[in-house]
């Protein structure tokens, strides 16, 4: 096999098992590992992929767009927004775009992802949408679901990201937190690691004042918002607007699993939009997906 399958592996399990039946389906010799690091994942990130380099016995080759886009802040302040109804700039830079200027420059045969028994829609969006990519989902063939990948990284004898350990579903971009986690997931950030809860509330405070217009990263999903049309809900309250929602005027929500960040975390394209998503403070010549610079 000239041109090999090209594993992305995300820091999350699911990538991991994605990985190793990569191993198993291929052969080992015909599999290239590849990891984005956006500079902005959770230290113990570094320690699970030197254990799945082990499990695997072959090295994940690291690459990143920071030196080429900039930090997460800096995409944020760049783009005058952290989120939005296709995806997050930090996420479409650092990921997609990354990984689509390496396809561009690497022969492959197919492109394995990580999406398991539950994300059979995104997988028939990147199919349909990314017919480039040439994907492949192993986990989909077995039928294997996250639960089923943890069981399966523990049996080899590593320990999960402690991410999971926490009580949060994925291992992504948790430095900062992540800008698509919901509000079940800042409120878990706000009362186990205030110091992030407060630099991210900062930053939409310091762009809601740059845009002079609310900036904010969630959005009150209740039948009673969306019709009101007061979705938006700020980490803290933010002075200038004080009719808006902050976190603390939501009730207790669980921590709603997020997509892990292989590139594609904002493939969603065939969901239903809902009202409250089209308004998000979202626009669209900001950040333009897939941008050739």
């Amino acid at each position: 096999m000239n041109k090999k399958i090209i594993a992305w592996w995300s820091g999350g399990i699911t990538s991991a098992v994605t990985c190793k039946l990569c191993i198993d389906i291929f052969g080992l010799e015909n599999v290239r590992f590849i990891f984005i690091d956006t500079h902005n994942e959770d230290e113990d990130t570094y320690r699970f992929k030197k254990d799945c380099e082990q499990w695997f016995g072959a090295e994940i080759e690291t690459i990143s767009g920071v030196e080429r886009y900039g930090t997460v802040q800096e995409i944020w302040r760049k783009n005058k927004v952290l989120n939005t109804a296709t995806g997050a700039p930090c996420s479409g830079r650092l990921k997609m775009d990354v990984s689509r200027i390496w396809r561009k420059e690497n022969e492959f045969l197919h492109n394995a992802f990580g999406f398991e028994l539950s994300e059979s829609k995104r997988a028939l969006a990147m199919k349909i949408n990314h017919p480039d990519t040439k994907p492949i989902f192993p986990l989909l063939l077995y039928g294997i679901s996250k639960k089923d990948c943890i069981r399966i990284v523990q049996e080899a004898g590593l320990k999960v990201p402690r991410m999971y350990e926490l009580g949060y579903k994925n291992n992504n971009c948790f430095k900062t937190g992540c800008v698509q986690g919901g509000i079940g997931y800042w409120q878990k950030i706000k009362r186990e690691y205030p110091l992030k809860f407060e630099a991210m509330a900062q930053m939409e405070h310091d762009l809601t004042d740059e845009n002079g217009k609310p900036t904010t990263m969630l959005k009150d999903q209740s039948k009673k918002a969306i019709e009101s049309g007061n979705v938006l809900v700020f980490l803290k309250k933010h002075p200038k607007y004080p009719y808006l929602k902050c976190i603390d005027d939501m009730p207790d929500c669980k921590v709603e699993p997020l997509f892990e960040c292989n590139g594609f975390c904002g493939l969603n394209d065939l969901e239903p939009r809902s009202e409250t998503e089209r308004q998000l403070n979202y626009e669209p010549t900001l950040f333009p997906f897939y941008s050739e610079a």
